[in-house]
């Protein structure tokens, strides 16, 4: 498999004034989505994957404390995307980056915001004006996602005194005004909380330096624009700004133009491949009647090599009502929806990383905030509304390179709606097959044997089960039962919490900055002199 990137430099406009100018390019024949505007290829990479990412991440200048974090995790080649974007991220340039789901985005703009973050301790912290002041901003569409991004930076960040604070709806603001106020160095949230929290004047973004705009395409379609500028406004207008996005609606492109400077857009795919979903997912289609659908589905689920999987369905009631029903078939099953509260949420995602469960039914609400390298299967219960809601639920699977399965129930009157996705991503299945638990093709397409039931024999009900891991008191926002606030809880806040001076608030600070500093009084730093660029050039 090869990569290839296309980058394009505008003319410089100034980062808060709209523009008819826009920089980048998207292949032109990827015909459903848009070209932005003037774009002049300046740098065309069309070497293979093995030359992209045969240098280690010390090979792009990333800083050894870094590296020897990222190798105790076993990580210590980039991915195309990210060594694409790391040797223009780390001068200080604004980067629009397009590329498939599950493609390491996360570390492509997470090593150079942590190249330009000072913890406590480090040289020159104590110097600098932003020192306890958030340096950094991500900015996600879902809670999920902020936590797993905050997490993944954490991991990034653990041989440093760097402070991560995730804020988020659903849990209760205390804990994250405390652990603000402690001082925060990188803050990883949803735009509404983040909203709330500048608000209350909690929030300071006076000294942020860099702000990433992370899933773009989502937040477009969450209704989130609006808070996304709003937020941008709050910051300093020659802040270093990076937004990733695997699509590029015009409303993300209009919002490139009028809050980045000179944006180089790299986009990573393989040459001659304009497809949005990964070649290395199996991808079947079956119309399926809804009264077969859940006979269907446990014969699926006892198919040779399938490990987590991962249902997704239209509606919380959906969902809710398949997890009981498989539940009830034996097999280890979770929901996960937005009448369930954030603790119940947090506990469904804990099982199925760790194994407990090893089925998760869910909304479209973890279509982008779950990142487990080993889901086998991802089934579309319900017909996905449109191409780019089927792009985000099949890139459960086959992450990081891996392979996957990727199957879709199409009702009847679902069959006009899938022919409009198929034909939008190009994909050779126009018309579903008829399927039924028993029609053979179900058994030789998926690898099911032929002795399976409806049910799991008890001697394969192996596995702990949710209720073997325990749901956290998270003191959340609002009443359970009822529909959450998936835009971070907005004006449902209890108030204000008190400075607590000491502690850490549980499931904010994910850093681990108490251990790293005093590692800091048993070794001398090298000095670190952070970086004030933009467009290239350091800040005098």
């Amino acid at each position: 498999m090869t990569e290839q990137t296309e980058t394009t430099e505008s003319s410089a406009t100034p980062a808060s004034q709209p523009t008819d100018a826009a920089s980048g390019i998207i292949s032109t024949a990827q015909a459903h989505a848009p070209v932005l505007d003037d774009a002049k290829p300046d740098i065309t990479d069309a070497g293979s994957e093995t030359d992209l990412t045969a240098r280690t991440f010390a090979d792009f200048g990333v800083e050894e404390e870094i590296c020897q974090a990222l190798a105790d995790k076993g990580i210590t080649h980039p991915f195309p995307i990210q060594a694409l974007t790391l040797p223009i991220a780390l001068r200080g340039q604004d980067i629009i980056g397009q590329a498939k789901t599950g493609t390491g985005k996360t570390l492509g703009f997470g090593i150079p915001l942590l190249m330009d973050t000072l913890g406590p301790g480090e040289e020159g912290w104590d110097e600098d004006p932003a020192s306890g002041s958030p340096q950094a901003l991500v900015i996600l569409p879902t809670r999920e996602l902020a936590k797993q991004v905050a997490e993944e930076l954490a991991g990034a960040a653990a041989k440093r005194t760097v402070r991560i604070v995730q804020v988020y709806g659903g849990r209760a603001y205390e804990p994250q005004i405390e652990a603000i106020e402690r001082g925060a160095e990188i803050v990883v949230g949803t735009p509404g909380r983040i909203i709330d929290l500048m608000d209350r004047r909690v929030l300071d973004l006076t000294h942020v330096t860099t702000v990433v705009l992370d899933e773009a395409d989502e937040m477009l379609d969450l209704g989130f624009l609006p808070d996304v500028e709003k937020i941008l406004s709050r910051t300093r207008s020659d802040r270093h700004t990076m937004l990733f996005s695997a699509t590029m609606p015009g409303a993300v492109v209009a919002l490139a133009r009028r809050y980045m400077t000179k944006p180089t857009h790299i986009r990573a795919q393989d040459p001659g491949d304009d497809s949005m979903t990964v070649k290395t997912v199996q991808q079947v289609v079956y119309r399926t009647h809804a009264l077969n659908k859940v006979e269907v589905l446990s014969r699926i689920l006892q198919a040779e090599g399938r490990g987590r999987t991962i249902i997704f369905a239209r509606t919380k009631r959906t969902a809710a009502r398949v997890a009981e029903d498989l539940a009830a078939r034996g097999f280890a099953t979770a929901a996960l929806h937005g009448d369930l509260g954030q603790g119940a949420r947090e506990q469904a995602l804990r099982a199925f990383r760790k194994g407990k469960v090893d089925v998760l039914v869910a909304t479209d609400v973890a279509a982008r905030g779950i990142d487990v390298d080993d889901v086998t299967h991802v089934i579309n219960y319900q017909c996905p509304e449109d191409e780019k809601i089927y792009v985000h639920r099949i890139g459960r699977t086959g992450r990081a390179g891996g392979s996957g399965t990727a199957i879709t129930f199409v009702d009847w009157d679902d069959v006009s709606r899938w022919r409009l996705i198929s034909k939008a991503l190009g994909l050779p299945i126009e018309e579903p097959v008829e399927t039924y638990h028993t029609s053979d093709h179900l058994y030789a397409d998926l690898s099911i044997p032929r002795d399976v039931t409806g049910k799991l024999p008890r001697s394969k009900r192996v596995l702990a089960g949710l209720d073997a891991e325990q749901i956290e008191d998270l003191g959340e926002t609002g009443r359970r039962g009822r529909p959450r606030d998936d835009r971070g809880g907005r004006g449902r806040g209890r108030g204000r919490g008190r400075r607590s001076g000491s502690g850490r608030a549980s499931g904010t600070d994910t850093s681990g900055s108490g251990r790293a500093a005093s590692a800091q009084a048993d070794k001398p730093r090298r000095k670190r002199n952070r970086r004030r660029t933009h467009g290239g050039r350091a800040d005098s």
